[in-house]
């Protein structure tokens, strides 16, 4: 596709976003080629940032008025792309997703829409190249980047183009996106993976492209790290109970995760149910040694501590959400 083809199929631009004073500019910055080549505009939907996010959008919009200011009072990524679809989407072809704390290539949009022209779908996802700079942010990347962390998800892996069921929100068609009711705001995490389910269930096509793909930075510490899977276990949870179905197996592991935790505390009675999870942890350990020695990356040691820390949290959280769905029926 030309850019002159380009400009026929216009883009909005959303950027959801809180307190991102140290990454709001350079990143519309990056963004104003494609403001050019797509008829673009970028809508910055703010969830009330209490640093400088928002006199900085104010600054830029005021040079250029293809780039808004929203307020997202529900905070939520999910409800500030709706909102921004609901307001700005008519005589857009496409919307595109743009996660403030992350970086992409300069000509990351345009790549996304000659992708949706050249395949015809209706949903463009990219996997995601985890990077750090801390100690801790390089191991939890490099956890992150392996199957020890990531399950073997086609997203995370860099796979060849082709169709899927479900990878990281890049481009979506704006019809599409509000025939099936954009994403569900009762989701704080996972909510791209139960639209996913939702498109792919009304017959819309989601397109994994390998033509480009968005870099991620990983939580800066075990705690923050912790709260972030936790909420992924939750969504998750939420989202096979909403849905009835199955989950896969690379799913189905790490949920056993706490079981064998706490079934370790029966150690008490019987020595043999420390076993369970000390296979586990002795797993993580020695993936983590292969990781050092088999590709000489000397954070492969702490990566098996972060991947612990998310296979915990992870399974912690889908278990919380289970329990707390069925107290609600049961209370209903």
């Amino acid at each position: 596709m030309t850019t002159e083809n380009s400009r026929d199929m216009h883009c909005v631009i959303v950027i959801p976003c809180l307190n991102e004073e140290r990454h709001i500019e350079p990143l519309i910055g990056k963004l104003k080629q494609a403001l050019d080549e797509l008829d673009a505009r970028i809508v910055v939907a703010d969830g009330g940032s209490s640093d400088r996010t928002r006199d900085i959008v104010r600054e830029i919009a005021a040079r250029d008025p293809r780039v808004l200011l929203i307020d997202n009072p529900k905070r939520l990524q999910s409800a500030a792309i709706n909102l921004a679809i609901e307001t700005f989407g008519d005589g857009y072809e496409y919307f595109i997703r743009i996660d403030a704390h992350g970086d992409y290539p300069d000509d990351y949009c345009q790549t996304l829409v000659r992708e949706a022209g050249a395949t015809g779908a209706d949903s463009v996802v990219v996997a995601m190249r985890t990077m750090g700079f801390s100690a801790f942010q390089k191991a939890t990347a490099v956890a992150q980047n392996s199957k020890l962390g990531n399950g073997g998800s086609k997203h995370r892996e860099g796979a060849k183009g082709h169709w899927a069921e479900h990878g990281h929100h890049a481009l979506m068609r704006v019809a599409a996106f509000r025939a099936v009711g954009g994403y569900d705001e009762t989701f704080s995490h996972n909510e791209d993976a139960e639209l996913d389910y939702r498109l792919h269930k009304a017959g819309y096509r989601i397109w994994l492209t390998d033509k480009t793909a968005m870099t991620y930075y990983p939580r800066a510490s075990i705690s923050t790290l912790f709260k972030q899977y936790l909420g992924y276990g939750r969504g998750r949870a939420r989202n096979i109970l909403k849905h009835r179905s199955m989950p896969s197996l690379r799913q189905m592991l790490p949920l056993a995760v706490v079981p064998i935790f706490i079934g370790a505390f029966l150690a008490i009675l019987n020595w043999i149910a420390v076993i369970p999870v000390s296979l586990w942890a002795v797993a993580c350990i020695a993936y983590g040694f292969w990781i050092a020695v088999g590709q000489k990356n000397p954070y492969g040691p702490l990566a098996a501590i972060s991947a612990m820390v998310m296979h915990f949290a992870w399974s912690m959280g889908f278990w919380m959400e289970v329990l707390s769905f069925r107290n609600r029926r049961v209370a209903s």
